[in-house]
Parts: structure tokens; C-alpha cells; sequence
């Protein structure tokens, strides 16, 4: 009867093993590693565009859209907006501000709840077949380089305050560079308006000087205020919402970040998967929550 009792016991275990292999097995085949997505922005999109063809649309109706463009006013603004903005900021952390927008309109996809249930995927896998089984998953991470980092020291060994540290100080660094291109952006929203009053400014000085000459009037007028037009337009619906997206970007971009870092350290530390999980879901939203075990 004990040899019985014994063989039950052995079958038990192995059904055990198998129903944590399958699951690993079937999480490997349905988890998609993040950072494997770009997807165009469209609300980044709609709002620009649909912006600036509502004030075309409002223009043409008037029957007088041409009247709407002068070339003087766009060189004070557009010019003056980018002269000031340099004397703020270097010349690369302006240039750079190109590379972060066109990532904010091909950004590559942030998804918290999938990072979640791909960290505790790995977790999983490396409970059931060692930590040296992430090895394999390396490769698909290649596209997100900060949980490729984090993967990669804990596949080597490394202490888990080590990992901490390293992870914690290029998160820090990503965020001070995308901090200071929002900031860029602010500062030419807050510089933009002011170099439309300058145009004003400039248009009533050429008005006022020239009142004996009819002809010179109308044109004075119009970068006078055209100026104060276009330097709202840049300010109110182009840098200030790109800054306000950037940011948002960088919200999202620091959970994602915190979900990495728990679960590389939860996995160095060889904690139970289902620790992790009621780790990570205190930083999910409530409707994002997994449930990577039920």
C-alpha cells in the first residue's frame, strides 16, 4: 500500500510539473514581448490636424484665406520664437527636440498591463526552469533596451541591489532628457506669444509713421496683427500640447519602467511568481490589474 501510496504521490508531482510547464509553454506562445510595436499616435495627429484645418476652414469662409499670410510676421515669430529658444537652451538639446517629436507621433507602444503579465511570464519561466532559461528571451527584447538591461543582469548573476541601482539610474537619465525636451517646448510656448506682441508692436510703429502715405497703412496693420495671430496659434496648438504629450509619454513610460525593475529584482531575488503579481498590482490601474494565475 505504501508503494501505492508512493507511485500516486510521483504522478501527482509530475501532473504538478507538467500543469507549470504547460503554463509556461502557453504563456510563451500568448505573451507578446513589449516594445516589439510602433503605432502612429492618432490622437496626436487628429488634434493637429483637425486644429489647423478648422481655423483654415474659418479663414476660407470669409473668402480672404490669403490675407491670412504675411510673410514679415511669420519671420518675426517663427524666427524670433527659434533665436530666443537658443539663447535658453544649446544647440543640440534644441535639435534633439526634433528626434523626441517625431517619437511622439511613431511611438513605440506602452502597454503597463502587458509589460506586467511579460514580466511575470519570465518570472515563471525562470521558477520552472532556471534563470539561464531567460537567455532565449533576450533576443525579442533587442527593441526595449531597458528591460533587455535588466533581463541581461539578472541572466549574468548580478546582485540584486546591483540591478536596482543600475536600473534606477538609467531610468533617472531618461527622464531628465525628455524632462528638459518638454521643457524646450514650454519655453518656446511661453516665447512665441511675446514675439507676436513684439510683431505688433513693430506693425503700429510702421503704421504710425507712415499715416501721411494711405498705402503703407494696410500692410502695417496686417503684421501687426498677424503676429500676435501666429504667435497664438504656435503657442496654444503646437508646443504647449506637444510639451503636455511628451509628458504624459513619460507618465506612462515610468510605470512601464517601474514594472521592469519589480519584477528583474523580484526575479534575482527568486521570489515566488505570485508575490510579483501583488507587487505589480499595486501600481496598476484598478482595471488594468492581471490576474496572470487564475
Amino acid at each position: 500500500m505504501s508503494d501505492a501510496f508512493g507511485k500516486a504521490g510521483v504522478a501527482a508531482a509530475a501532473r504538478a510539473a507538467g500543469t507549470d510547464q504547460a503554463r509556461v509553454v502557453s504563456s510563451q506562445v500568448d505573451v507578446v514581448p513589449p516594445g516589439s510595436r510602433t503605432v502612429l499616435d492618432l490622437a496626436t495627429l487628429i488634434g493637429l490636424v483637425g486644429g489647423f484645418a478648422l481655423i483654415g476652414t474659418a479663414m476660407s469662409i470669409g473668402g480672404a484665406a490669403a490675407s491670412f499670410i504675411d510673410i514679415p510676421a511669420v519671420l518675426i515669430v517663427l524666427g524670433g520664437t527659434l533665436a530666443v529658444t537658443l539663447v535658453c537652451y544649446s544647440l543640440q538639446e534644441v535639435l534633439q527636440t526634433r528626434d523626441v517629436l517625431y517619437r511622439t507621433l511613431f511611438r513605440v507602444a506602452r502597454d503597463p498591463q502587458g509589460a506586467a503579465t511579460w514580466m511575470l511570464h519570465l518570472s515563471e519561466t525562470a521558477r520552472a526552469q532556471g534563470v539561464l532559461a531567460l537567455e532565449r528571451y533576450l533576443e525579442q527584447m533587442r527593441r526595449e533596451s531597458y528591460l533587455h538591461c535588466a533581463v541581461q543582469m539578472v541572466v549574468d548573476g548580478s546582485p540584486a541591489e546591483e540591478v536596482e541601482r543600475i536600473l534606477r539610474q538609467e531610468m533617472a537619465s531618461t527622464v531628465a532628457r525628455q524632462t528638459k525636451t518638454a521643457g524646450v517646448l514650454r519655453k518656446a510656448a511661453e516665447i512665441a506669444p511675446a514675439m507676436g506682441l513684439i510683431g505688433t508692436l513693430v506693425g503700429l510703429v510702421q503704421m504710425l509713421g507712415n499715416l501721411n502715405d494711405p498705402s503703407s497703412i494696410g500692410p502695417a496693420m496686417a503684421v501687426a496683427l498677424l503676429t500676435t495671430f501666429y504667435g497664438a496659434v504656435l503657442a496654444y496648438m503646437v508646443f504647449a500640447p506637444l510639451a503636455s504629450k511628451l509628458e504624459r509619454n513619460l507618465g506612462e513610460e515610468q510605470m512601464v519602467g517601474q514594472i521592469y525593475l519589480l519584477g528583474a529584482l523580484s526575479i534575482a531575488r527568486q521570489e515566488h511568481p505570485r508575490r510579483l503579481e501583488m507587487q505589480l498590482n499595486t501600481i496598476l490601474p484598478p482595471a488594468k490589474r492581471v490576474n496572470f494565475f487564475d
